[in-house]
């Protein structure tokens, strides 16, 4: 075990005999660190943060700390970051509000410069935050989703898996799976390249696509859109945005809008060619 000598930890913290703390790092108590992971001088874990294996904590960075609430009335609350996870220069996790509730961030996610996940977020597998976007509290962000730099979001909303937000949005509704966001809140259609990425076939793909036509471009009121797509989806991912759609939403969906004055007929003949 690597702890630097100036590092101050809290004789109730575990922390993995692989795992380094640096210089002048703040480790409360019951905090846990797992093996391989590496926390860098001057960040702070506060009481109740617990780091998977193979994370890195850098710079001033300041996980599980007071939830910015003023209701939160100090009970024991918790934060979990998965395994791999990295958190960069001056981004903050905070604790949950609710009594012994948690901030869950999960594996292999990237958490730039600036990032903020507030109370209560439940944030996936492998996604990532950029440099100062912004999650308020409760917000849920699906896996593999791509937070693009200074992106806003209201508090309660959802970002969809594989769904890729433009950098500078500020959001307050939902997104569904697999959706590609612009500034200023315009769905251009599928998430193209990160499909490809992801290994979805070309079934797949064409499948979203008809989705996205049926509930952006049938004209049909969202809520019947989303029968029709139910009629529609044969393959998993179309099933998984199905689920998205028809479970519980506290903000409503992100409705589609115009750009610039004009309709998006380009940006949806891209995105037919390309799927």
């Amino acid at each position: 075990m690597a702890i630097h000598p100036t590092a101050i930890v809290d004789r109730s913290a575990e922390i993995d005999a692989s795992a380094e703390i640096g210089a002048y790092v703040v480790v409360e108590r019951d905090v846990r660190v797992g093996p391989g992971s590496r926390v860098y001088p001057h960040a702070y874990l506060a009481e109740g943060t617990t780091l998977g294996e193979g994370c890195q904590i850098h710079p001033f960075a300041v996980i599980g700390h007071l939830p910015q609430d003023v209701k939160y009335g100090g009970d024991p609350t918790y934060t979990q970051v998965g395994d791999g996870t990295i958190v960069r220069e001056h981004a903050t996790i905070h604790r949950g509000t609710m009594p012994g509730s948690t901030t869950t961030v999960g594996r292999g996610c990237y958490i730039m410069a600036g990032g903020h996940v507030g109370h209560n977020c439940i944030v996936g597998d492998q996604v990532t935050i950029a440099n100062n976007a912004l999650l308020a509290g409760h917000v849920e962000v699906g896996d593999r989703a791509f937070i693009s730099g200074n992106v806003v979001l209201h508090q309660f909303m959802r970002i969809g898996e594989l769904a890729m937000i433009g950098g500078g949005t500020a959001l307050a509704q939902d997104v569904p799976p697999f959706m590609l966001v612009r500034f200023p809140q315009v769905i251009l259609g599928p998430n193209v390249v990160g499909l490809r990425r992801a290994g979805f076939s070309a079934v797949e793909r064409q499948e979203i696509r008809h989705c996205y036509r049926l509930l952006y471009h049938s004209g049909l009121p969202f809520p019947r859109a989303v029968d029709q797509v139910a009629q529609l989806v044969r393959t998993e991912p179309g099933r998984r945005l199905l689920a998205f759609l028809r479970s519980p939403s506290k903000r409503g969906f992100l409705p589609y809008r115009a750009w610039g004055g004009g309709r998006q007929a380009v940006s949806l003949a891209e995105a037919d060619h390309e799927l």
